[in-house]
């Protein structure tokens, strides 16, 4: 029986942003959804994206779920309410039980690391998405993306994680060695703090399923 794995995007929610991955994973024999997530919905909030997500999961007997950054405070409670294979955290916000991602930023003291990282690296300090998004992306695939860039509701910020504790399932951190906006360093002391496991390291920045999609589908098969 095939993996079905379930795809999270990070802020914005759009399904797209897997749209190099899934064909590769597919390729291989496995079935891949992104899930689509309603960022821009005042409305809608964590909650509702681990519910889509759970909907994507369905009743597949073998499932491996993937986040993207802020998709780690979703996959957190998708995978606390129902038994997976494997969660794979990718660039992404690990949640503590009850914190919000408002919150998050200030506790993992990212905005600091991230401006250690470009003073040393020698980039812009001032955030912007081309420098911290877009840099390592295909101009092909910059400009496809235009049209899904949708926002993130202010909503999620100040939700908590609605867990008890980390989901009783294996689960594997990995970052891209050259991601600007959770630096290496940054993401490998924040899964050793909070879940005390070491992370892995794949090509690109942060949008790594945009700018080496090949790459991040082998470690995803990797056992």
């Amino acid at each position: 029986m095939s993996v079905l794995f379930v795809l999270i995007p990070g802020a914005g929610g759009a399904a797209w942003f897997w749209h190099r991955v899934v064909p590769e994973l597919r390729a291989r024999g496995h079935q891949a959804v992104a899930v689509d997530l309603p960022g821009p919905d005042e409305s809608a909030g964590l909650p509702e994206y681990a519910d889509a997500v759970g909907g994507a999961m369905g009743d597949h007997d073998s499932v491996v779920v993937v986040a993207q950054s802020l998709g780690g405070f979703t996959a957190a409670m998708a995978c606390a309410r129902r038994p997976v294979d494997l969660l794979v955290l990718v660039n992404a916000m690990i949640p503590r039980p009850g914190e919000t991602p408002g919150q998050w930023w200030g506790n993992t003291g990212s905005e600091a690391a991230r401006i250690a990282a470009a003073q040393a690296a020698g980039y812009p300090t001032e955030f912007d998405q081309g420098t911290y998004f877009l840099h390592d992306v295909p101009a092909d695939v910059v400009v496809a993306g235009e049209s899904h860039d949708y926002g993130e509701a202010d909503i999620v910020f100040g939700q908590p994680c609605d867990i008890r504790q980390w989901p009783d399932v294996p689960t594997r951190v990995v970052a891209a060695a050259g991601d600007r906006f959770f630096p290496l360093e940054f993401q490998r002391r924040v899964a050793r703090d909070r879940l005390g496991i070491d992370t892995d390291v794949v090509p690109g920045g942060h949008l790594a399923a945009l700018s080496y999609p090949a790459e991040l589908t082998e470690y995803l098969l990797q056992q």
